[in-house]
């Protein structure tokens, strides 16, 4: 029989081993584009960078191929890593919460509620930029996230699994509803829209990346300190209760996570679909059901799946591009489904 500290010295083995991987998708996300770099210019340029006396970006770059890792790559790498982290976290949270083996941000209605205010505030203040909507995307997340689990609330004053889900079933219909409605009235809003949807890390700048940033660490504290709570309560509220777990407060805690971690990526990069569901599963695999291991595990495989899907969007099409939603649900979905038919997959 396998002891306690074996197991956990795997895990973080493990754990280990997958963040090694992630530096190296890192490293890929830099190197390859529409003109790929050598690692050894790759390696020069963030010296050069991290060598100037105000800051990495205080000084002028030397050469083209530095401007092209400073001002594209590298904000374009650290918002990929950054929302991975963000949505493979959170699928755990939610198919923790929900009890739901296939569900993702999306049966929350928290993407419809990003989708939405996007679509309003491009139609009502003609906003064109990432920098402009993120804000009406992330509100319209926590205002979905709000109602949704106000909503599963009432009555027994606790938001069951079942509830959840209906609550966020109804939510996210009458919001793609709305938002259809307003894309419809308005070119421009279709415009803007129709690519913030698809999904993708092309295009946003550095500003959008520290915009983003505090909500996604507060974000990832509280996922970590949700998961021992999340243990006790996948086996019964009536035994967590019995453990002393306040569910309540147990459940507030991850939902807040699940907000602050969804509407910020979603608001960053548009709904990318597949990749908060398939992480968990794969995490899983290495950590069974134990949340304290999975949700970490699940971020950094979040977080490696996006950013080779990005740099596998870049070398298909070359010198064009293939967004990383494109990739990921093309790529992905059967994959999946391979996945699924080949391999009994661990208990929630």
């Amino acid at each position: 029989m396998t002891s306690l500290g074996t197991i956990r010295r795997r895990r973080l083995i493990g754990l280990l081993l997958t963040a090694a991987l992630l530096m190296l998708a890192m490293l890929a996300s830099i190197a390859i584009g529409t003109r790929s770099l050598a690692p050894g210019t790759v390696f020069g340029a963030l010296e050069h960078a991290l060598r100037c006396a105000g800051g990495p970006f205080a000084c002028p770059a030397e050469s083209t191929a530095e401007e092209i890792v400073r001002e594209l790559r590298l904000p374009r790498t650290a918002l990929a890593l950054a929302c991975g982290l963000a949505l493979g976290s959170t699928g755990a949270l939610i198919q923790g919460y929900t009890r739901n083996p296939i569900a993702d941000a999306g049966l929350l209605g928290l993407n419809s509620g990003a989708a939405f205010l996007a679509a309003l505030g491009t139609y009502l203040f003609a906003l064109t930029s990432p920098q402009q909507y993120i804000w009406f995307a992330f509100a319209g997340a926590l205002l979905a996230g709000v109602v949704v689990f106000g909503t599963s609330s009432l009555g027994g004053g606790k938001a069951s699994p079942m509830s959840l889900v209906l609550a966020g079933a109804a939510v996210a219909a009458f919001l793609q509803a709305m938002t259809n409605a307003v894309v419809l009235m308005d070119a421009a809003a279709l415009d803007t829209y129709r690519f913030w949807v698809v999904g993708d890390v092309a295009g946003r700048d550095a500003a959008v990346f520290w915009q983003i940033l505090p909500f996604l660490a507060v974000g990832l504290l509280l996922a970590l300190a949700a998961g021992p709570g999340l243990n006790l309560l996948t086996l019964g509220d009536e035994v967590a209760r019995g453990l002393g777990v306040d569910i309540t407060r147990s459940r507030a805690l991850g939902l807040t996570a699940i907000v602050l971690l969804c509407g910020a990526a979603t608001a960053a990069v548009g709904p990318i679909a597949f990749l908060g569901l398939i992480a968990p599963h794969l995490a899983r695999t290495l950590t069974g059901p134990d949340y304290r291991w999975l949700i970490p595990y699940s971020g950094l495989f979040g977080a490696l799946l996006l950013l080779l899907a990005d740099v596998g969007g870049r070398v298909v099409n070359r010198p064009g591009e293939l967004q990383v939603g494109v990739m990921l649900a093309a790529i992905g979905a059967p994959f999946f489904i391979a996945y699924v038919r080949r391999k009994k997959l661990v208990s929630l």
